[in-house]
């Protein structure tokens, strides 16, 4: 009973060891890019505000709308995630488990001889049938927190399972926007080939026209035809664009390519967000998925060290069974047939080849590298925001030079028109004009959807938005 009372006491003031884990502290940076480096853009940046859950509203496309709550309904990676979510927080719940006491039900019938040394030579039983029903109970003295070590490690991984969930969320949501947006913007360069096509069209009746007429030499002829040949050439790498950003669209959404046709998003449907919310540093350390991904392997790395110190020192255990025991045929349910035992145990290594101690190096050595690698990826989420910071502001100068070079090209256009009609000058000076207004309409189609891209690539580099509760929490609801 002494002997009881000592190990209840050692219980209650039990320690636990090993370092107990502090969330790191939020970056002490106020903005992402240099002072003096605020990107000038056409799009205001807020900065400090919060972008909404659904980001992609944000582009004003019911279809676009629709097309990712399509795949966050039906895309085979975020069932997944969902699915490793639900195991790591039953694991979490089944190593709980262990800081309980554990109690069985037995029951048992057998038949028994004992040898005549075994009582002695002045007793001899004969053989005998017997059964036994009972309970037992047994208990892991947790007086150095190894077993709350090993909880908090579980808890830990069950939280790192829900950041990549999320982290999941956000990538599929990312990747339906962008390649819907690729394939907006490669349709808008086809269109664009496709006039420029007609026209050279027209141009190559023209000139043959003209030949007949004796007008023009067949030199010109052929430099219209080979002006139409050159740019056929353009279509075909758009169109394999569009055909594999359609096809990676089938997949986001959970369909095979050759059963799934996605719905048609003009570039001009997607309209650009002219204020764009952006996180502080500070709160952009809690709400990246990936951070907090990187935060719970730290916080799991920790608990491991505290797992590890605790397996140097010697296990205490508690166990008890009681029940009932009788020869057939008897009264089974008897005080007097009542059985029982009570063992406590100690087990201490001595000799394990250093393997435990080396254990614990190792875990301490895997903490300085969660530590660093926390640090990393908080340094490249702030560079990932200032690149698209950054972006945004060159894609207004782009923009801005783009549709500059398309006035001046057209203009150009025009005049080479009205002095061919006029027979001032030879159709080489009007191909010629087409082409600078063909690189100038394909170069501001190209600008408008890299500034959507890019757009979209910010949401991404902020995290996102607020999460849907539903999703950290769909794992955990059975």
């Amino acid at each position: 009973m002494r002997t009881l009372i000592l190990v209840a006491a050692a219980a209650l003031s039990a320690c636990t060891v090993g370092p107990s884990f502090k969330p790191p502290r939020a970056p002490t940076a106020t903005r992402y890019t240099p002072p003096g480096g605020l990107p000038n853009s056409a799009q205001s940046i807020v900065l400090g505000g919060e972008p909404a859950a659904d980001w992609w509203t944000v582009f004003g496309s019911p279809q676009l709308d629709a097309l990712v709550r399509q795949a966050i309904a039906d895309n085979q990676t975020l069932a997944a995630a969902k699915a490793t979510l639900a195991e790591a927080q039953e694991l979490a719940r089944a190593a709980a488990g262990a800081e309980l006491p554990e109690l069985s039900l037995d029951a048992g019938a057998g038949r028994q001889k004992y040898g005549k040394q075994f009582l002695g030579s002045l007793f001899s039983l004969p053989p005998f049938s017997y059964v036994a029903i009972g309970a037992s109970v047994s208990y892991t003295v947790d007086y150095l927190g190894g077993t709350a070590r090993t909880v908090e490690q579980q808890q830990a991984l069950a939280q790192y399972a829900a950041s990549e969930a999320d982290a999941a969320y956000l990538t599929l949501s990312g990747g339906v926007v962008t390649q819907a947006m690729i394939a907006a913007s490669a349709q808008a360069e086809i269109d664009a080939v496709g006039e420029l096509l007609a026209e050279d069209r027209r141009n190559v009746d023209l000139v043959r026209t003209a030949f007949e007429n004796g007008s023009v030499s067949r030199v010109d002829v052929v430099t219209a035809q080979s002006q139409l040949a050159s740019d056929e050439t353009l279509l075909p790498p758009i169109r394999q664009q569009l055909a594999a950003a359609r096809h990676q669209l089938a997949v986001l959404v959970g369909r095979a390519p050759s059963d799934w046709v996605p719905p048609a998003i003009t570039l001009d449907a997607l309209k650009v967000p002219r204020v764009l919310p952006v996180r502080l540093p500070s709160e952009l350390a809690h709400r990246r998925p990936d951070i907090l991904a990187a935060e719970a392997r730290l916080h799991a790395a920790t608990a491991a060290v505290g797992i590890a110190t605790a397996n140097l020192y010697p296990r205490i255990t508690l166990t008890a069974t009681g029940g009932l025991q009788s020869l057939p045929f008897e009264q089974l349910f008897d005080r007097s047939n009542t059985a029982w035992t009570l063992i406590s145990g100690i087990t201490a290594p001595v000799f394990n080849g250093g393997r435990l101690r080396a254990r614990r190096r190792a875990a301490l050595d895997e903490l300085a590298a969660s530590a660093s690698r926390y640090r990393e990826v908080v340094l490249e989420s702030f560079g990932q925001v200032a690149d698209s910071l950054d972006g945004l502001s060159h894609d207004a100068e782009l923009l801005a030079a783009q549709s500059n070079a398309l006035a001046a090209a057209q203009s150009s256009v025009d005049l080479a028109r009205e002095s061919y009609a006029a027979g001032n000058t030879g159709v080489l000076q009007v191909l010629d004009s087409e082409r600078e207004r063909l690189t100038a309409r394909l170069g501001l189609l190209r600008a408008e959807g890299k500034q959507r891209l890019d757009t979209a690539q910010l949401f991404l580099a902020l995290g996102g938005g607020s999460l849907p509760r539903s999703l950290a929490e769909s794992a955990s609801v059975r």
